[in-house]
Formats: C-alpha cells, sequence, structure tokens
C-alpha cells in the first residue's frame, strides 16, 4: 500500500509469516516525518511483525526528525520483539544514523512519571534554597559595599561612560511609558476622588489629595515599579546571558571583577537616574489631578494655592529620598539575579522573572518602612 504525504512515498508490504518490508521513497523531512511517524505507528499497532526490513534506499533528503523516525524504528519500539534492518542509507546519512545511538536515546528520554517527594523534604528544600539565596544577597551587598566608594572615587576604574549609556536606556527611553502610566494615574485618582468628595462639597480637596499622594508615595512607586520591570528585568538579561556566555569567567581571567567592572555602573545609574524620574512621574500625576480640578471649574490660582498649602519641602524629600532606595533595589536586585543564572536555555528568562518580582516585593517592603519611619519622625 503506498501513501503519499506531501515529498515522501511509504511503501508499507505485509509478507508471510509475519514478516515486513517499508519502502521510504522521497524527502524525509521535518514536514512529512511527522504524518509518515503517525501512519506507521497506527498501521503497525495491531500487526504480529517479526521481522521488518527497511529500504531507505530511495530516500533523497533525511534530516534530524527522519533520523529520529528510523532509529525509533530500529529500536523496535513501534514492532516488539521483531528483528530490525534497515538499507539503503548513503554513507552520510548512515554516519549520523549511527551517531545517535539507543543509549543516547534512553538518556535522554524524559521521565513520564513525577516522583513525590515528601512534604518534609519539600520544606526543608525550601528552606536550605531560601538560606542559600539569602547567603548569596549577603556576600552581594558586601562586594557592592566594598567596591562601591572606590571605584566612584577612582577616575580610572570608574567607567562614566557606561554610566551614561545605563542612564540613557534605563532613564530617556523610559519617558514615554512613565508619562503615559502617571498622567492617567493621576487622572483616575482625581475623577474617583471627586465623586466621593462631591458628597461633602469638598471637590475642591481633590488638589490637596493628589498632591500629597503623588509627592510622597506614587510617585517614587510608580518611577521605581516601572524601572524594575523595564530596566531591572534588562540588568537580570543582560549579565545573564554574559554568565551563560561564559562573557564573565573571561572578565575574570583577565583580572576584573564582574562587581566592580558591571554592576558598580548600573547601580550609580539607577541611583542618579531614579530621583528624576520620581520628579517627573510626580509632576505628571500631579498635573492629571489638575487637569480635573480644571475640568470642574477651579481657577488655576485657587489650584495652586491649595497646592502651596497641603506640600511641604520635608514631603519633597521624603518622595526623593524614596527614589534614591528604590533606585538601589532595583538595580542591585537586578544584577543579583543575572550573577545567579544557571545553565540552560531557560536560565535568563528564570533570572528575569526573579529579578522583577523579587524588586516590586523589596519596593513594597521598603515603602512600608518608610512610612512607618514617617509617622514615627513627624510627631
Amino acid at each position: 500500500m503506498t501513501a503519499s504525504q506531501n515529498e515522501l512515498d511509504t511503501d508499507l508490504q505485509f509478507g508471510p509469516a509475519g514478516t515486513a518490508r517499508l519502502v521510504l521513497r522521497g524527502r524525509l523531512n521535518a514536514r512529512t516525518t511527522v504524518a509518515c511517524w503517525n501512519d506507521l505507528e497506527e498501521r503497525l499497532r495491531n500487526e504480529k511483525i517479526q521481522k521488518l526490513q527497511v529500504d531507505a534506499d530511495g530516500l533523497e533528503f533525511c534530516d534530524g526528525g527522519g533520523l529520529a523516525l528510523l532509529r525509533y524504528l530500529s529500536m523496535g519500539l513501534m514492532t516488539p520483539g521483531a528483528a530490525i534492518s534497515i538499507q539503503g542509507l548513503d554513507p552520510e546519512m548512515e554516519k549520523l544514523f549511527h551517531g545517535f545511538t539507543p543509549q543516547d536515546y534512553q538518556a535522554m528520554r524524559q521521565s513520564t512519571s513525577m516522583k513525590c517527594h515528601p512534604l518534609p523534604e519539600e520544606v526543608g528544600a525550601g528552606i536550605r534554597q531560601a538560606a542559600s539565596d539569602l547567603r548569596e544577597q549577603v556576600e552581594f551587598l558586601g562586594n557592592v559595599t566594598r567596591n562601591l566608594l572606590p571605584t566612584v572615587a577612582s577616575r580610572k576604574r570608574m567607567r562614566w561612560t557606561e554610566v551614561g549609556r545605563v542612564f540613557e536606556l534605563a532613564g530617556a527611553n523610559a519617558v514615554p511609558i512613565v508619562s503615559l502610566v502617571s498622567i492617567l494615574v493621576g487622572l483616575i485618582i482625581a475623577f474617583e476622588s471627586t465623586q466621593t468628595l462631591a458628597k461633602f462639597g469638598a471637590q475642591i480637596y481633590v488638589v490637596n489629595m493628589i498632591g500629597i499622594i503623588m509627592v510622597r508615595e506614587l510617585g517614587p512607586l510608580l518611577a521605581a515599579v516601572l524601572l524594575a520591570g523595564r530596566s531591572g528585568s534588562a540588568f537580570a538579561a543582560e549579565i545573564g546571558m554574559m554568565k551563560v556566555n561564559e562573557e564573565l569567567d573571561a572578565l575574570q581571567t583577565f583580572g576584573l571583577d564582574p562587581i566592580r567592572f558591571l554592576v558598580v555602573q548600573r547601580i550609580i545609574a539607577a541611583i542618579l537616574l531614579t530621583p528624576l524620574l520620581t520628579v517627573y512621574a510626580t509632576f505628571l500625576g500631579v498635573t492629571g489631578g489638575v487637569l480635573v480640578a480644571l475640568g470642574l471649574g477651579y481657577p488655576w490660582a485657587l489650584i495652586f494655592h491649595q497646592l502651596t498649602a497641603s506640600l511641604r519641602l520635608s514631603d519633597i524629600v521624603f518622595g526623593m529620598t524614596k527614589g534614591v532606595a528604590f533606585g538601589a533595589i532595583v538595580s542591585a536586585v537586578g544584577c543579583l539575579r543575572g550573577l545567579q543564572t544557571q545553565e540552560g536555555p531557560s536560565a535568563v528568562g528564570i533570572s528575569t522573572t526573579r529579578a522583577v518580582v523579587t524588586s516590586i516585593v523589596l519596593i513594597v517592603m521598603a515603602d512600608a518602612v518608610f512610612s512607618v519611619l514617617f509617622f514615627v519622625f513627624k510627631k
């Protein structure tokens, strides 16, 4: 019986005494192998084959998928217990075919059964991993602290051109998304609060509220979260790729410390950059609230008076201090996760995800600490 599968013809003939002969002609490539594989499994499933002869003399082309099918047939996985012979491969295909042995197949085959571990064992493994991660974080902070001031103080060690490059990529290129998010958040808060304040005839206080919220809280928070999602992940991916490609090992071979050569520049750039993004995000958020107040009919003079009456210099300093701290957190976490990148095709993606998640969690925790401290010292 002959079945045409795009560019491949398969002729499977059943003989007496459980013998069969499979003739392959044409191109056995990624497109034709799947259909051929499924067809052969269906036709051989209920047959009691004792001897199978595969004639590949008519194959014009055979890629990795086709060689995998031939190896699968040769191991008797479609015809258990049968004697298999494959003939007619040209010398080049023959060499590739024998380069992948049944032992390789068994070693690389993924296990279909999931091994269940006892709950205490999983808890212990989680605690051990958390302790190991904590130790790496402490070592990283120690190395950064030890290298930060000497690197900044030395013109030869400090690569300000790299700081400028990071400043542009993480800061200037982030202005559009920061602009959009900040002004929309200001508009949303103003619109939502206006509906409630209208019940008490105090709609003008929406200006006071948006000023305090954006300066103290949302301005630094929005800038930090956007920096974490956009730039912290980029730090982790960039350094992670360097580790996967063994570029970090090459730096150490030349006597260059990756912390001093790569990490310090990014942390300095983020510390300088985040307060500027904080001021910009705060300004646009307040602008969104001011637009709502103008839409309600309040004059510019009254809006400006409400803003200046509700905000003090300590509020601005508090927001800027948050920006500096958040920038240090985002950059440090991104670089740390990049240095922790493991081997494998998904390692960089895992490091990037861990960098973003850890940064956001630490930003929220730091924000809570700042709020408590501000409340205590303001008394």
